[in-house]
């Protein structure tokens, strides 16, 4: 008998799953016993339910780890979209213009914040309309260097 187990390769795993309660499936000899195997499915159907909702808890916390990183980029490129905004505004104002106090700065940075959607917007408006402009330049001159096509004959 000690021979058989030394020679059985899959001894370990039904131990190991004999240790946690329940038999590793299709490894013991089949029971004919109702009762037993009632046991057996409704052991396997807790294991199955708990590694679920593992897996969906899993699921989740990967959707949410996700939607953070994208709201953390989004948060950051509109940052520094405000802050080249920011130092164009700065650029194009007037260099003989004397600095405001202290007081005046601190209140002209909190309006320039503050402002930052609205400078966004009229980037992109601009933008836009430099495209609109170009897509038009470029349609009206595709025509005149095309051939015209020679009619035919009916």
């Amino acid at each position: 008998m000690a021979d058989e187990q030394v020679h059985d390769p899959l001894n370990f795993m039904r131990n190991m799953w004999g240790n946690m309660g329940f038999s590793l499936p299709g490894m013991v000899a089949p029971t004919f016993d109702l009762d037993e195997l009632d046991k057996r499915i409704k052991d396997l159907k807790a294991v199955e339910g708990w590694l679920r909702m593992n897996l969906s808890m899993l699921q989740m916390t990967i959707q949410g780890l996700e939607m953070q990183r994208t709201t953390v980029s989004t948060v950051q490129a509109m940052g520094q979209m405000a802050t080249d905004a920011a130092g164009k505004m700065g650029e194009s104002a007037p260099a003989a213009e004397e600095a405001p106090p202290a007081a005046d700065a601190a209140t002209s940075a909190f309006s320039g914040a503050a402002m930052w959607p609205w400078q966004m917007m009229q980037q992109m408006r601009e933008q836009m309309q430099h495209s609109a402009e170009a897509a038009a330049q470029a349609a009206q001159e595709a025509p005149a260097d095309k051939p015209k096509a020679p009619r035919a004959r009916k």
